[in-house]
């Protein structure tokens, strides 16, 4: 195993994943997530993620750090406050945030998460 890794589908170890958010957390549309996972190992994951337009509930007990390569989204915390999302907007998700995820435009990031 090298100790270099590029995050790019392509480069991905494992084939694409494809799953839907579980049907009680949807609100809106039929989103479709597909993930390249590139590493998994010591509580660390890496890898890219793209989701077709739709809305769902999200918690978080873990870290994640994420960069949007292209699309639009909008995080909303439970308190309200919307988070417009576009290619070049990096974030952090900590643990405990919750609210949803709303994909306008099928939405690819990557991202690192840390448990």
């Amino acid at each position: 195993m090298s100790d270099f890794l590029r995050l790019t589908p392509e480069a991905a170890d494992a084939d694409a994943e494809v799953e839907r958010p579980a049907a009680e957390k949807v609100l809106a549309g039929d989103p479709v997530f597909t993930t390249w996972n590139a590493e998994e190992r010591d509580g660390l994951y890496c890898g890219i993620w793209q989701s077709t337009p739709g809305k769902w509930r999200i918690s978080y007990d873990e870290w994640e750090y994420c960069r949007i390569l292209q699309g639009r989204s909008v995080i909303t915390s439970d308190d309200g406050s919307e988070y417009a999302l576009a290619a070049g907007d990096s974030f952090i998700l900590r643990p405990g945030f919750s609210g949803t995820w709303e994909v306008i435009e099928t939405t690819r990031k990557d991202y690192v998460i840390r448990l």
